[in-house]
């Protein structure tokens, strides 16, 4: 059974925000049109996700866009077995309709994933994959311990594209460059 229980949700610009039973906790989708707006100042604290596809998500067209998220926080959160426990993907395009090969113009910046611990049903338990035509920046891992729950094997990380520094504990190991 999937479950999200949440402490506090603070959103100031919130139109692409969205937590539901299924897909966790999403900013997006953003970058469809080329003038929409940007997502600033979102902060998801105090949560507990139980078997969801996501945990805490960015995702992005792969089109040319004018559209940002800075300033996303996502704090004190615990994740139950999990798919995706932390992800941002920034080359969305469902059956390549609409964007293929094309990169997203969403510029990712300044984004904090704080106290992000628990289980990962996926190997994968971070998966920072970016644009490469407009690398997210600023990311910051602090205190995430997060186990893949099937056998012995560990998490680990996967990114493209992302720029930041991980601190404190850091399970699995950050990819961060």
């Amino acid at each position: 059974m999937s479950q999200i229980l949440l402490g506090t949700f603070v959103c100031l610009s919130h139109r692409y925000a969205l937590c539901n039973i299924l897909f966790g906790c999403s900013i997006g989708s953003l970058g469809w049109e080329l003038d929409e707006p940007g997502v600033q100042n979102i902060t998801v604290t105090m949560a507990t996700f139980r078997g969801t596809q996501n945990g805490v998500r960015i995702k992005t067209w792969a089109r040319a866009s004018h559209g940002f998220v800075t300033g996303a926080v996502f704090q004190h959160v615990t994740m139950v077995n999990v798919s995706n426990p932390i992800i941002i993907e920034q080359r969305y395009c469902p059956d390549k309709n609409n964007c293929p090969n094309q990169v997203s113009g969403v510029k990712i910046k300044d984004v904090v994933y704080d106290d992000i611990h628990g289980t990962s049903a996926t190997k994968v338990a971070v998966k920072l994959d970016c644009s490469q035509g407009n690398p997210c920046s600023g990311i910051r891992l602090k205190d995430v311990n997060l186990n893949y729950v099937r056998g012995n094997q560990p998490a680990v990380s996967s990114c493209a594209y992302a720029a930041g520094t991980a601190s404190g504990i850091s399970n699995p190991t950050s990819c961060l460059y």
